[in-house]
């Protein structure tokens, strides 16, 4: 019989309650499918369906160095700027401009902005985090947790309890940093240099033959059933990967994984797209598969740096960049919203995917004469797609009149006048939290700053 005290539980009773199950489950030997079968029954569909799923979303990183953040403020421009109709500021569609209707705080959308046709869990927050790294091609000050922990590294820690073949994938150039617990990082030069790792030479010389994989697969599943380090803790996590590796060892993954001729016309891709722009692209195809076959838990990768001063002089071209980024993202949430979450198949991976973008200087968005690379009060700032986990819409901003507000992380009120590098390891926090679904208790593992209670969602939009 289901119990209504149990069913009805959210936010942080749900997740203790699912942690004190498990626990429970685990001190009587109970094993996986009947522990969610008693679930089930006592807590309901919904619980039993939580407690199957990963403890932990996946992330996309965007790294826009060397001057290439400044794009992203036309796809997502401070509100203040887009509703001036000075043609003096760094905006290029007065009129077009879309104020957000279901976000937390105010929020604007330029025209090419993407997700806009998603639920409200893909609303984007934008965080006055960091400070001014101008030309800096690996930039890092809007993504911190502090303590000398940068946000790649923490959410890459959180995310180690979720088991794959490559925890986290880079691409160059790329400064991961440090946290405690954090995996090593796999670089690679670029998008088919993702592809290329998974071409193993285990997989195309030793296995090469279907029934040779599958023998391969079974034996090792039998080799689990055997040994008695199995039902040992401190083995289960090398195991589970073991075993995950076993299952894929032999498959042609290179083939699934590359970005196809119709994977790049889906998103916008011909044979006049800058290479910038089908950089980014190629990079979220072959991301898209690999979370799909459940290969990594995070991917970093650089975008546009091409520090577009001159942009606003041909409104021509800077209309075609900005519309193929927008389309690029949206088409790649678009993907994740057609594949099952390989960790929990009654959601999809839009779902399960939370997504950064972050820079050395967005540029001076009161100037688009030469767009200079100074920013008033020389702030920064850090956009995240939360899904459901962060509240959304402009924490602080950049006023018409050039003063910088920032926020108070415990209550989310603005505060005028203040320094965008004290909000940025709140802003990390907010990250984290979503990366590791709401976890509070996680995230205080690397997090010792103010309450971050007025900026997330303490019950997660589902």
């Amino acid at each position: 019989m289901v119990i209504d005290a149990l069913k009805n539980l959210e936010g942080p009773s749900r997740r203790r309650f699912l942690k004190w199950a498990a626990a429970a489950g685990a001190l009587l030997a109970v094993d996986r499918a009947r522990y969610l079968n008693i679930l089930n029954d006592t807590a309901g569909v919904a619980m039993a369906q939580d407690a199957s799923c990963a403890l932990t979303n996946k992330s996309v990183h965007i790294v826009a160095g060397d001057g290439g953040f400044s794009w992203f403020q036309l796809l997502w421009p401070h509100v203040e700027i887009a509703a001036s109709g000075n043609d003096n500021f760094a905006f290029h569609a007065y009129g077009e401009e879309e104020s957000a209707t279901d976000t937390d705080k105010p929020f604007t959308f330029g025209p090419e902005a993407p997700w806009r046709s998603f639920d409200k869990t893909k609303r984007v927050t934008g965080f006055m985090a960091g400070n001014n790294q101008t030309h800096t091609p690996t930039p890092g000050s809007a993504a911190t947790v502090g303590n000398n922990q940068t946000l790649l590294a923490v959410c890459a820690s959180i995310q180690r309890t979720t088991p794959s073949l490559l925890p986290v994938i880079g691409i160059n150039p790329v400064n991961f940093g440090a946290a405690p617990g954090a995996p090593a990082i796999t670089n690679v030069p670029d998008a088919d240099g993702m592809v290329q790792l998974f071409n193993s030479a285990a997989s195309r010389a030793i296995l090469q033959e279907p029934e040779d994989a599958a023998l391969y697969d079974a034996y090792y599943k039998a080799l689990l059933g055997l040994n008695k380090a199995a039902d040992r803790p401190t083995q289960l996590r090398g195991l589970r990967v073991g075993k995950q590796a076993a299952g894929f060892l032999g498959q042609n993954l290179a083939a699934q994984l590359q970005a196809s001729d119709a994977d790049l016309t889906r998103y916008g891709v011909d044979g006049g797209t800058p290479n910038k722009l089908r950089a980014i692209a190629k990079a979220l195809i072959v991301a898209s598969k690999a979370f799909k076959l459940n290969l990594t838990q995070s991917v970093i990768l650089p975008a546009m740096r091409d520090d577009p001063h001159g942009a606003f002089g041909d409104m021509g071209t800077l209309r075609s960049t900005t519309q193929s980024l927008g389309k690029i993202l949206d088409t790649f949430m678009a993907d994740l919203a057609g594949m099952d979450d390989p960790s929990c198949t009654a959601k999809s991976l839009a779902d399960a995917v939370v997504m950064t973008v972050h820079g050395d200087t967005p540029k001076d968005p009161r100037n688009r004469n030469g767009w200079p690379d100074g920013t008033p009060g020389d702030s920064n700032w850090l956009y995240v797609m939360g899904n459901g986990y962060v509240k959304s819409g402009w924490f602080g901003g950049v006023r018409a009149n050039g003063s910088v507000d920032v926020f108070d992380p415990p209550t989310g009120n603005t505060v005028p006048n203040g320094d965008s590098s004290n909000t940025a390891p709140a802003a990390g926090a907010a990250v984290a939290y979503a990366v590791a679904k709401g976890d509070m208790r996680r995230v205080e593992d690397f997090y010792n700053g103010p309450s971050i209670e007025g900026i997330v969602n303490i019950n997660p939009i589902q």
